[in-house]
Parts: structure tokens; sequence; C-alpha cells
């Protein structure tokens, strides 16, 4: 039943849902929907899992004493009976709506091999006997739910299974021991076989599909700044064509949690049905990583004369400012300029159809470097960008990339006197493409995991832009072992 559990949990645990708003302040940050197909891929993977643990199930003799004209009274004894193949060739995994799934599997075969005794007075017999068992069916209902941290839970609320016909070969051509089986045995087996199948689907949902989903964990770490909390926000909801199930979504710092001061949207997802699986990861998501960047200084940034290139018409220098400030090269002559600087806020990313964008306000502080080594505040720029941005899927992950927009800059404060800052926005457009946005492209380049339960692969993956999140298309492939 791993592989059933690998297959079955893995898109339980990853697929979202939709336009149906949440409570305040639940609504999703990641929704992940599986689609009927889908399902009909699980369903057809869990057969692997099920022929194999059908194959384990172990069968009671059955015995008992007889009374046959013309050859009168005895006891018979079918024992050591073995499944010895099995066959399940139609399955279908369809949604309960409000409670979870059926999974049916019909038009089966089991293959019983086993030994059989006779013995009347003094005289004994004994052989091999053969059941073939056509036209099974089974069906088990699957009720998922949520546990108070967030994991998910699935427990097996009813099962049944029925048996066509049963065909028996019995060695010896012994046709009294046939009509003995047929008439005393046929109908136990069949109730057997019925409840151990039943039985054994029950205990693997137990004891291995729910233990699978409990290892999903409620929070990843992305960085050793930045953790992920996939906690489900509700209970996997179920309507007539899909599974849609919720996580929170929330990126947050790993070394003390925030409040976030915002909410998710709430997502309007279109009606696709191509993929297998569809991930729609809100502006929440990146917003809240957003903020945990910002807050811990990542996005923070110093450019130093050794930056800008030999070429420039302009270098940190005081003398290099002298027709551009000319107080700040009398009063520091000779001396190095740094510029440092901040994100006024944490820059948001904004979706809209086919587009995704951000206009960050950054903050930029120059100093003198002082002969003792000390930093002189000179004066303060404020410097404001707008940037496209690029998102990927690499099978696991969202990645990123930013390509840069021209600055606009505004001086905001000056211990120097009034000057044309326009004449350094070459140098800090310069300065900014090579110090932080090779930070953030490295960032984003290591993206953040969706959350996939191992031994699952995403492939042929279609990705789109919608206002406020973006909509990912995939199939599933479970690797097995």
């Amino acid at each position: 039943m791993k592989v059933l559990a690998g297959v079955l949990s893995s898109l339980l645990l990853r697929f979202l849902l939709t336009s149906i708003p949440g409570a305040l302040g639940t609504n999703p940050g990641l929704v992940v929907r599986i689609t009927d197909k889908g399902l009909e891929y699980v369903a057809r993977e869990g057969l692997v899992a099920l022929q194999k643990k059908l194959l384990s199930i172990t069968l009671p003799d059955f015995a008992g004493d007889f009374k046959i004209k013309p050859i009168g009274r005895g006891h018979y004894d079918f024992h050591s009976l073995s499944v010895h193949s099995c066959e399940l060739r139609g399955s279908a995994l369809t949604p309960l709506p409000s409670q979870g799934l059926s999974l049916t599997i019909s038009d089966s075969f089991i293959r019983v091999q086993g030994e059989w005794k006779a013995r009347k007075a003094f005289v004994k017999l004994q052989g091999s006997f053969d059941v073939q068992v056509k036209g099974i069916t089974i069906s088990v209902n699957l009720v998922l739910g949520r546990e108070p941290s967030g994991r998910p839970t699935v427990a097996a609320s009813s099962c049944s299974s029925h048996i066509q016909d049963v065909e028996v070969d019995i060695s010896g051509d012994l046709g009294w021991l046939m009509n003995l089986f047929h008439s005393q045995i046929e109908s136990k087996f069949c109730r057997v076989l019925e409840s151990k199948i039943c039985e054994m689907l029950q205990k693997s949902v137990t004891s291995d599909l729910q233990p699978y989903l409990q290892t999903l964990p409620v929070t990843t770490q992305i960085d050793s700044f930045a953790g992920i909390d996939y906690s489900l926000v509700e209970a996997p909801r179920v309507t007539a064509q899909m599974l849609d199930v919720m996580f929170k979504g929330e990126i947050f710092n790993r070394d003390h949690y925030s409040p976030v001061t915002f909410l998710a949207p709430v997502m309007s997802l279109p009606e696709e049905h191509n993929r297998m699986v569809y991930f729609a990861i809100s502006d929440y998501v990146f917003n809240t990583a957003s903020l945990v960047y910002h807050e811990t200084g990542y996005l923070n940034f110093t450019i130093t004369d050794d930056m800008v290139p030999p070429g420039s018409n302009i270098r940190l220098t005081t003398k290099s400012f002298r027709p551009l400030v000319p107080k700040l090269a009398r009063l520091y002559p000779n001396m190095n300029l740094e510029l440092q600087g901040t994100m006024a806020s944490a820059p948001f990313l904004n979706f809209s159809p086919g587009n995704l964008s951000l206009a960050p306000l950054m903050e930029i502080e120059a100093f003198v470097l002082l002969p003792s080594s000390s930093r002189e505040p000179v004066f303060q720029l404020s410097v404001a960008t707008n940037i496209s941005a690029t998102l990927t899927f690499n099978t696991s992950k969202i990645t990123g990339f930013l390509k840069p927009g021209k600055v606009r800059v505004e001086l905001k404060e000056s211990k120097v006197g009034v000057f044309n800052v326009e004449l350094l926005e070459a140098l800090l457009n310069y300065g900014i493409l090579h110090t932080l946005y090779p930070k953030v492209n490295e960032k984003l380049a290591d993206g953040f995991p969706l959350p996939l339960l191992k031994d699952t692969q995403l492939y042929d993956p279609v990705l789109e832009i919608h206002k406020d999140f973006l909509f990912l298309g995939t199939n599933l492939q479970y690797l097995r072992a």
C-alpha cells in the first residue's frame, strides 16, 4: 500500500482550493487543485500497490464433516490457502462531495491455491486445489480531514467487496469433492475473502496512508532566514469534479515570528482540466517573503568606489564630486565616499494578467570615509524604480528573476548644500545593478519549494499570470522505488 500512499497522499497534500472565500484571515496563500485526470492517474497507480498487498492476504483453513451418498460420512480439510496471483483491471477514484474520495476497483481476478485432505474411517485422500475468483468489485470511501496542527488526515469510512463467480479445480477429478466444495465451502470462502480484502484496505489506510500524510511538514525551511508555513487552513474540500486543499502559504522569519498585517486575496481560479494538478500561488506568498527579507536586512546594499568601473566619469570620491557638490570637496578634501542603501518598505510583487512587476522605493545615504575610519553622513537620496519579474518552475520549486529598470533619484536631505542629483543616476544604476540585483536574483534562483511529498515529480508545466496569483498547471509522475 506504500505506493498508493505515496501517490494518493502527495496529491491530497498538494491540491488546493479555489474561488470559495474562507473566513476572515483564513484565505489560503497557496491553492492547489487535483482534477479528474489526476484522480484517474492516482487510481491507476493505486492498482499496482493493491495487487502487491492482495498477494499477502492470509486465508483460514476450511474443515468440517460431510455426508455424501454413497460414500457416507467423513471429514474434509482445505488448508494452506494462499493468493497465487491477482489482476486488478478497472479502477476509479471519484470525489464524494463534502466528504472525501471513493476508490472503486472492478472486473478483477484472484487465483487461490491450496491443499485438501479427506478422511473416512481408515481411508485418507489428499491433493491440491486451485480456485479462480472472478468479477471482484471493491469499493472503499476515504474521509479527508485536518488536525489542529494543520496536518491532513484520512480515514476509511466504509468498505465493501463482492465476488461474482468462483471456479474450482481439484486434483484427482473427484466429482463428489467438487460438489462438496460448492455446497459447503464456496459461500464461506467468498465471505472470508471479501472480508479479508476490506480488512487489508482499512488496515492500509490506517497503517500506511495516514502515517504518510503525517510526514508532511507543517513548516519547510527555505534558507537560514525564512521558512514557509504549509499547514492546512481547513479540511480538504471536495466537489463533484475535483479535490481542493488549501495551505496557508505564509513565509515567515525563522528567528522570530511577526504577525502579517494583510490577508491573502481570494483567488478566482480558471476552470481548467487539461492537467492533473493546478497550483494557484497568490501574491501573499511572495509578499510575505519580501517582508522577511526586508526585516532581516537582506535587501540592504552598499556601493563603494572600488565597485565603480575604471572608465566612469564620476567616482565615489569627494574630489570627483567637486563640480557637483563643491561644499563636499571643501569640507572633506580627497576622501572616499560610501553609499548605503535600504528599502523604505518591503517591496511588494504586483500580479496583473500576463505581467509581474515591483516598484521599490529605496533610501540611499552617502557617507564620507574619514581618516579615523569613522563615517560622516553628508546627504540622503530617495530612489524609485520599476522592475519587471519573471517566474519559472523547475519540477519542484518556483524560481524567479528580476529585470532592472532605470532609477529616478531625488535629494531628500543634504548637509553639503543642494545639488543636481540627476548626474548620479548613471552611477546608481550601475551600482544597484551590480550589488542588489545579483544578490536578490541568486535568492530567487534558489526558489521556494512546493508542498510535494517524496517520490513524486511534476512535468509538462503551463504557467499563467492572473490578477493576484500565479497559476501553474502540471502533470504528475510517481517514481516507483
